[in-house]
């Protein structure tokens, strides 16, 4: 496994699976910036948060609330794409997440991982 992919995925599993901010505050570096310009509003997810502290605070308490379903591993897809700096990677994702009445909404986004010494920055 690489290590864009291995960093990838434990972001996924500490986040989307687990829902432990401290694993995903772990992911950072010190310095590190969580940001998502575009989440709209109401949705419980600041657009930007700096540090690991701010990053654990806020991304537990976007955890706390379940959403709209669990994720469902078997339909949802991802495809990462290396750019010119090795220290650049970009995930392209298809989360699918289970609703009510068995009914699923597919949630598409794009994030831009920059690392440092093997954390995201």
């Amino acid at each position: 496994m690489d290590r864009h992919t291995e960093i990838f995925e434990r972001y996924v599993y500490a986040g989307a699976l687990t829902r432990d901010p401290d694993a995903i505050a772990a992911l950072f570096t010190a310095d590190g910036v969580f940001e998502a310009p575009l989440v709209p509003d109401g949705l419980g997810l600041p657009r930007r948060l700096v540090g690991r502290e701010e990053i654990r605070t806020g991304i537990g308490a976007f955890h706390r609330d379940p959403g709209p379903g669990g994720v469902n591993l078997e339909q949802s897809r991802y495809v990462l794409h290396d750019t010119a700096d090795p220290d650049v990677f970009i995930a392209e994702i298809d989360t699918v997440l289970d609703v009510a009445g068995g009914q699923h909404r597919t949630m598409s986004l794009v994030q831009i991982f920059r690392l440092r010494d093997g954390q995201i920055a």
